[in-house]
């Protein structure tokens, strides 16, 4: 059976396409045919970059695993294609910010290398299950492997929000928002809040309010078996704004639930990246 690898990345400038036909040169030199997703091949012909004829458009077919060449937003969307898979992601740092990337570009042969001889290990990441309720009807579901907002539409408004541990309300107060993060999510929005960055092998979700006009609204760490819920209450005087996993932003008006689970069974359809930490590069 042939060997299939998913290239993901975003070569809108010629320094990244040459990374790109790189992998795609070593990957295909060692029998292992890259699919490239067809927004991805446009945009190498815009760059009058020739792409390899043995190269291929991906059409969501089965693949051995993702390598991303990019930052953490392309593995978010590595993630997103892969979602409902086993195939594992291998990040490559060739972006801004890469702190859920393996290895960086100027190891991308090397990295390739381990590969191409499956001297990796698959780690799971803990990912978040969302569903969003309205006098009792279910308005929204999804899922994020890093975070979920839930922020103010107008910014002279407020929300007010009951925080519930359990279907046990913890604390009431009004604020700009509330973040719900995974161990993958702490370093990124969490982080720049004040969140504490949680190690990724670290099972356990994190709650943090924004902005929030209370002397006592802290971040709160739980364990991943909890079920965290956010609801709005109808005093608030505007409107509000979630989204998860880049999926964009759905609007609202109070009165409404969140509520967030550790993904059910996530080593069925969730997945994480190779661990090359203990390959010499």
């Amino acid at each position: 059976m042939s060997r299939k690898v998913l290239l993901v990345s975003s070569p809108q400038y010629l320094d990244k396409a040459e990374l790109v036909l790189s992998a795609c040169s070593h990957l295909s030199q060692h029998s292992i045919t890259v699919l490239l997703e067809q927004e991805h091949i446009d945009s190498l012909n815009k760059l009058g970059v020739a792409v390899p004829s043995d190269v291929l458009s991906y059409d969501g077919s089965e693949v051995e695993l993702a390598v991303v060449l990019g930052g953490d937003g392309s593995i978010l969307r590595a993630a997103e294609l892969l979602r409902g898979t086993k195939a594992p992601i291998l990040g490559i740092n060739a972006g801004h910010f890469g702190f859920m990337a393996e290895a960086e570009s100027g190891s991308l042969i090397s990295a390739l290398d381990v590969v191409i001889s499956k001297r990796y290990q698959v780690r799971d990441r803990l990912a978040l299950e969302v569903v969003v309720t309205s006098q009792g009807n279910e308005t929204y579901r999804s899922w994020a492997l890093n975070e979920v907002t839930l922020e103010k539409s107008a910014r002279e408004r407020m929300l007010e929000v009951v925080i519930e541990v359990d279907s046990r309300p913890v604390s009431s107060f009004g604020c700009d928002g509330v973040l719900v993060a995974t161990p993958t999510g702490s370093t990124a929005y969490a982080f720049s809040v004040g969140g504490p960055v949680i190690w990724p092998n670290v099972e356990a979700l994190m709650m943090i309010p924004l902005s929030a006009h209370a002397l006592f609204a802290r971040p709160l760490v739980v364990g991943p078996q909890t079920q965290l819920a956010i609801e709005v209450l109808r005093r608030s005087s505007g409107a509000g704004v979630s989204g998860a996993m880049g999926e964009g932003l759905s609007t609202f008006r109070p009165v409404l639930e969140l509520k967030f689970d550790r993904v059910a069974n996530r080593s069925q359809w969730w997945f994480w990246k190779m661990n090359l930490l203990q390959i010499e590069l």
